[in-house]
């Protein structure tokens, strides 16, 4: 059988297993997240989307990774505490993964591989790459880490739509 995002367990910031099926029927972004990124001023982003697109059905998840410069130091609570503290941010976050290599979470390998990057490559690139899932646990499409949170919102109301 294949494999789809519903599959999937994930440990969230609290160590707590979260199973992905949770989210069935709903259009997920997910994203690979760091706090001394760049591109970390894109949480505020993600959050007005969550904000405004979750009464229709949106939810963000966010997997911080220390793999890129190592710009997600902290543990789960500075995580948490940062996020919260300088974006607001609501929407679910996960504990600390790989999402490259050997090391590299399930989940993340599946979109990798489902959504390739430039030239057929499945690994990640950088911080904030973006992956939208349909409501079926499909994967619909990869955005690169440059792609602002807002220039997604038509791929998200269509999908939304469905």
């Amino acid at each position: 059988m294949t494999q789809n995002v519903f599959d999937f367990t994930a440990n969230g910031l609290d160590g707590q297993p979260i199973e992905l099926s949770r989210y069935r029927g709903h259009v997920l972004l997910i994203v690979n997240t760091a706090s001394a990124c760049g591109f970390t001023p894109q949480y505020q982003g993600l959050e007005q989307l969550y904000k405004e697109d979750a009464g229709r059905g949106l939810v963000v998840l966010g997997f911080p990774c220390n793999q890129f410069g190592k710009q997600e130091p902290g543990d789960a609570s500075a995580i948490g505490a940062f996020c919260e503290k300088n974006y607001g941010v609501t929407f679910p976050l996960f504990e600390k993964i790989d999402v490259n290599g050997s090391d590299a979470h399930p989940l993340f390998k599946h979109i990798e591989h489902a959504a390739p990057g430039v030239l057929g490559t499945e690994f990640i690139k950088w911080n904030f790459t973006k992956f939208l899932i349909r409501k079926d646990g499909t994967v619909f499409k990869r955005y690169a880490p440059t792609t602002k949170p807002e220039d997604m919102r038509a791929d998200i109301s269509a999908l939304l739509a469905e």
